[in-house]
């Protein structure tokens, strides 16, 4: 479960490094390079152990599946709430399917 946390910390992290910017379109583009680097930095520093404690419990391919579904679940409310962008069904079903995937990769 510990993976799993420092997984969700990292990616919330990460998205702020890819997309943050997004609001700040007036800032050079080399300013928000070397900021979202250090928020990646960060990120990385809550990813790095995550994986390590999460290949214990997990195999890569589960670990990276959790990673993916935590990732779209945090830029869900990444989009909507710092970026005001619209939630449409279409893009839910798309992400329910692609977390369908979660059952197969699960699946003994």
């Amino acid at each position: 479960m510990a993976a799993v946390f420092l997984l969700i910390i990292s990616n919330i992290f990460m998205t702020f490094a890819w997309y943050g910017h997004l609001r700040y379109k007036h800032v050079t583009l080399w300013k928000v390079i070397l900021v979202s680097w250090g928020i990646a930095f960060v990120e990385y520093c809550f990813q790095v152990p995550a994986n390590r404690i999460g290949s214990s419990e997990f195999n890569t391919v589960q670990l990276k599946t959790i990673q993916e579904v935590i990732s779209l679940t945090v830029f869900c409310f990444f989009s909507v709430l710092y970026l005001k962008e619209e939630l449409k069904w279409n893009y839910l079903v798309g992400f329910g399917l692609m977390s369908a995937a979660v059952f197969f990769v699960f699946k003994k």
